[in-house]
């Protein structure tokens, strides 16, 4: 029996150009996640505050993923793509005036537009590329595109190493090891914050250059519309339809759970690394092995896709991640270090195989699912805000005491192996 197509012939151009918007929301996602660290030492907060960088970034997911849903319903995806890329440009282009006027609410409200952007982009791309072929091949299209969401990763994560956090005059440190910018007098750090902050300001800027000249190209590109319903919402009876699907509703849910654990173990790497004696520049290489280890995870997935169903490979991978957690929480020093890193091999399947087991048989309901399962992308606004909680227990440092014989930053990743366990029963009930 011929195995099933993975992709027709015919829809080669527009799926690559699709899958460049996985490789560009990456990019935004891994430059962003060590601006936490960053916007902590520059501006003096503490871990909570510090932590509201992804509440503004995952938060705007979920405030314009069904706004979202609704315009690409009623008109077409590659509108939906141009209005994402026009939000996320805009957005980008805010960390101007922002460094301007040195506000951190400012930055805040930057990325929380941006995000804007990358809700559309989201809730466009993940269906029509599931829909770019059979649904029996659709998880495994899915995973194949999604694997080029850490390769942008990978140039996000390089770029704040090489041109944020190597060049940000607060990391400075003494003969002695210790940060400068902690001794200086206001006056002092007044000029070191104006001139970081600039620092923090010109990648974003660059990047909503970038994709303005991306999406003129899309724009006078020919993309397949793939509308079926001549633009009727149809909202309220899909909601009925969708609410009565428990494969969709827990999907919903283990994706929340699913990006909330991933955006712990990608921010809070760094604060770990510190805890360890590891400064955030050095900490980055860490975090590029994670990545490293997230995108052949991605690779080997897709392979595994031919002889494994879904959902087993889900529940074993979360069984996996677990085992990691629990390494990097009781495990003390560099090995500790590495379990956690160890994780993002685990996780890389998570997203896109959740995503495409809970859209599974929806048609075009599914439209609206893929509204809500970027909705879940909230778990990465709520659940780094919990850790940074934990993590301020005792006071700002991340050893200040001890909670089950380990430093609080350790405890902290009881977080993610909780979620891993809501991740490994919804594969364990679809398997």
């Amino acid at each position: 029996m011929p195995r099933t197509s993975l992709l027709p012939k015919a829809l080669l151009l527009p799926f690559i150009l699709i899958t460049s918007l996985f490789a560009l929301w990456g990019f935004a996602n891994d430059i962003t996640n060590p601006m936490v660290a960053a916007f902590k030492r520059v501006l003096e907060l503490n871990n909570v505050q510090a932590s509201l960088v992804q509440m503004a970034f995952y938060g705007g997911y979920f405030t314009m993923a069904l706004p979202a849903a609704l315009f690409i319903k009623k008109y077409s995806y590659k509108t939906g793509v141009l209005i994402g890329m026009g939000l996320y440009a805009f957005g980008a282009l805010l960390f101007y005036p922002a460094a301007a006027w040195e506000s951190y609410f400012f930055f805040l409200i930057a990325l929380y537009v941006l995000t804007f952007g990358l809700a559309f982009l989201e809730t466009t791309a993940n269906p029509y590329v599931l829909s770019m072929g059979s649904e029996e091949t659709a998880t495994q299209r899915l995973n194949l595109a999604q694997a080029f969401n850490p390769m942008g990763a990978l140039a996000g994560l390089f770029v704040a190493k090489e041109f944020i956090l190597n060049a940000l005059q607060s990391n400075n440190k003494d003969a002695a090891g210790n940060i400068i910018y902690e001794t200086l007098d206001e006056s002092a750090k007044a000029i070191v914050r104006t001139n970081d902050l600039m620092v923090i300001r010109n990648p974003y800027v660059m990047l909503g250059l970038v994709v303005i000249v991306l999406g003129l190209v899309i724009a006078f590109a020919k993309m397949p519309e793939n509308k079926t319903n001549n633009g009727k919402l149809d909202f309220w009876p899909s909601m009925k339809r969708l609410s009565k699907q428990k494969q969709f509703v827990e999907g919903v849910l283990a994706q929340m759970f699913y990006v909330g654990a991933q955006i712990m173990v990608w921010t809070y790497i760094y604060q770990y690394a510190e805890a360890i004696g590891i400064d955030n520049a050095s900490a980055v290489n860490y975090a590029y092995a994670a990545l490293i280890l997230f995108l052949v995870g991605r690779w080997i997935c897709t392979f595994l896709f031919r002889y494994f169903p879904p959902a087993k490979l889900l529940f074993y991978f979360s069984v996996l991640a677990g085992a990691f957690t629990l390494g990097a929480m009781f495990i003390e020093g560099i090995y500790g270090l590495y379990s956690l890193v160890g994780i993002s091999f685990a996780m890389s399947l998570m997203f896109p195989t959740i995503y495409g087991i809970a859209l599974e048989g929806l048609g075009e309901d599914g439209k609206y699912g893929a509204a809500f399962l970027v909705m879940a992308i909230v778990g990465g606004a709520i659940m780094p805000t919990l850790q940074g909680v934990i993590l301020d227990f005792g006071g700002p440092a991340y050893d200040d005491i001890l909670i089950m014989g380990v430093t609080e930053v350790n405890f902290s990743f009881v977080l993610p192996l909780l979620c891993f366990v809501v991740v490994g029963v919804f594969g364990f009930r679809r398997k």
